[in-house]
C-alpha cells in the first residue's frame, strides 16, 4: 500500500492526484509527497535494520502500490569508502566517498530508473523513450529489458563508447543524434504522440527523483543518522542532488535525524558546461543556457536543466555553493583518486576534488570538516579518458631499465 498523498509542482505548488500517469505542471518538474504520519505509524528507523540490504528497504518513503511492480536488477546499499590519502592530499580532515559505481550498469543512474520503470509498470506503460548525455540510457534500457518494454534512446554521437554500445546491447533502440542533450530530448518530446512512448527525460516525471533520493536515505543509516558537514555532488540535471535534499526533509519530518543540523550542499560542475555554477555566481534562480558545452565528463553536459531552480534552491537553503572546476584538470584529479585509493572514480566526481581543492582554498569548506563525495559512475566506462600508450617490451630482450623508470 502506498503512502503518496499527492504530487506537487515544484514551481507553484499545485497539487495533483497521486496513482495517474504525471508528466510535468507548467511545463516545470513535480515532487511526490507522502502522508508521513502515515509512514511513521508504519515503519521506525530500527525496522530497517532487518530489511535488506538495498534500495527498496525504505519501502514507505517509495511511491510504488504494489509489490508486483517492483523492477529490479539487485540494487544493492553502496559502499562508504574512507579515503585518508586523499584527504591529506587535499588538506580536508575527513573524506568519505559513497560509490554509486557498484549499482547495476555501473551507476547511479540505475536508482532512479529502477523507481521510474516501476512506475511506469505500474501506471499501465509499455513504450520508454529517453534523450542522455551517458549512463541513463543504459541504465534504462537494461531495466525495460528487465521489465519486458520497448525503449528508445537517443544520444549525442560524441557520447562515451561504452555508453553508445551498452544500451543496443540490452535491447534498446538507439541513434546517435549530431546535437546535445537538448536537441535529443525535443526530439523525443516530438515523437511521443506519433510512436506512443512515455518521455523518461529527467524530471518530466516525478519517480527518478524518488529513487535517487534513496543516496539521501542510506547516507543517513550508513552513518548513524547523523548527516556530515558537506556533501560534494557532480551537477548535470541534478536530480541526485535534488532528490538528497527531499530525502533529508522526509528524515527530519520523521524525526529520524539525530542532529538538526543539515551538510552544505555543493553543486560540482566543469567549467566546460556550468550553467548551474554560473547562476549561483550571478544570484539568479534560474539558469541560462550554457553555449557550446564541451567537457570529457558526459554526464554534466546539460546545457540547461529543467530543474535549475530546484537545484539552486536547494543548494541556498542547505548554505552551499555551486561551483565549477577547470575542465583541463579533471583528468588530474580522476588519476589522483585512482592512483591514490584505487577508487573508480568518473570524470564527473572528479570535478568535485577539484570544487573541494577550490573550496578549501577559499574558506568555503574548513579543513577540520567531514566531507562526502558522491561518485556515480565507474570510470571503466569512460575508456576514451583512460586511453594511454603502453611501453613495449620485447619478451626476447628485456629492457629492465625501463621497467625500473
Amino acid at each position: 500500500m502506498s503512502t503518496v498523498s499527492h504530487l506537487e509542482s515544484a514551481i507553484d505548488g499545485t497539487h495533483l492526484p497521486a496513482g495517474v500517469l504525471a508528466t510535468v505542471h507548467e511545463n516545470r518538474p513535480l515532487w511526490v509527497r507522502y502522508d508521513l504520519d502515515k509512514v511513521a505509524g508504519s515503519v521506525s528507523r530500527g525496522d530497517l535494520a532487518r530489511r535488506p540490504m538495498s534500495l527498496w528497504r525504505y519501502r514507505e518513503l517509495l511511491p510504488y502500490a504494489r509489490e508486483a511492480s517492483v523492477v529490479s536488477l539487485g540494487e544493492t546499499v553502496t559502499p562508504l569508502i574512507d579515503c585518508p590519502r586523499l584527504a591529506a592530499e587535499l588538506g580536508v580532515a575527513k573524506l568519505i566517498v559513497k560509490d554509486e559505481s557498484t549499482l547495476p550498469t555501473g551507476s547511479f543512474k540505475a536508482r532512479g530508473m529502477a523507481m521510474a520503470v516501476t512506475m511506469a509498470r505500474e501506471l499501465g506503460v509499455q513504450r520508454l523513450a529517453i534523450p542522455t548525455a551517458g549512463n541513463a540510457g543504459g541504465a534504462l534500457a537494461a531495466y525495460a529489458a528487465r521489465a519486458g518494454m520497448d525503449c528508445w534512446v537517443f544520444l549525442p554521437d560524441d557520447t562515451p563508447l561504452v555508453n553508445r554500445l551498452e544500451a543496443g546491447l540490452f535491447g534498446a533502440k538507439v541513434y546517435a543524434v549530431n546535437g546535445l542533450i537538448n536537441h535529443c530530448g525535443a526530439m523525443v518530446k516530438e515523437g511521443a504522440e506519433r510512436m506512443g512512448w512515455f518521455d523518461m527525460s529527467t524530471l518530466r516525471e516525478p519517480y527518478r527523483i524518488e529513487g535517487k533520493k534513496t543516496m539521501g536515505l542510506e547516507l543517513a543509516e550508513q552513518l548513524d543518522w547523523k548527516l556530515p558537514d558537506v556533501i560534494l555532488y557532480p551537477t548535470g540535471g541534478g536530480t541526485g542532488l535534488i532528490g538528497m535534499w527531499k530525502a533529508f526533509g522526509e528524515l527530519g519530518s520523521l524525526g529520524w535525524l539525530d542532529d538538526e543540523r543539515r551538510p552544505r550542499l555543493f553543486s560540482c560542475q566543469s567549467s566546460g558546461c556550468s550553467p548551474i555554477a554560473t547562476a549561483f555566481d550571478a544570484g539568479q534562480r534560474f539558469a541560462d543556457e550554457a553555449q557550446d558545452p564541451v567537457t570529457v565528463a558526459s554526464g554534466l553536459r546539460v546545457p540547461k536543466a529543467l530543474g535549475d531552480f530546484m537545484i539552486l534552491d536547494a543548494v541556498a537553503a542547505s548554505g552551499g555553493r555551486a561551483m565549477a572546476a577547470p575542465e583541463e584538470q579533471l583528468t588530474e584529479w580522476m588519476r589522483l583518486a585512482t592512483t591514490t585509493e584505487g577508487l573508480s572514480l568518473c570524470p564527473e566526481s572528479a570535478a568535485c576534488l577539484g570544487v573541494l581543492d577550490a573550496a578549501l582554498a577559499a574558506g568555503h569548506i574548513s579543513p577540520d570538516e567531514t566531507v562526502v563525495l558522491f561518485n556515480t559512475g565507474a570510470v571503466q566506462k569512460y575508456v576514451e579518458v583512460m586511453d594511454a600508450e603502453l611501453p613495449r617490451l620485447d619478451r626476447h630482450a628485456i629492457d629492465w631499465d625501463l621497467v625500473a623508470s
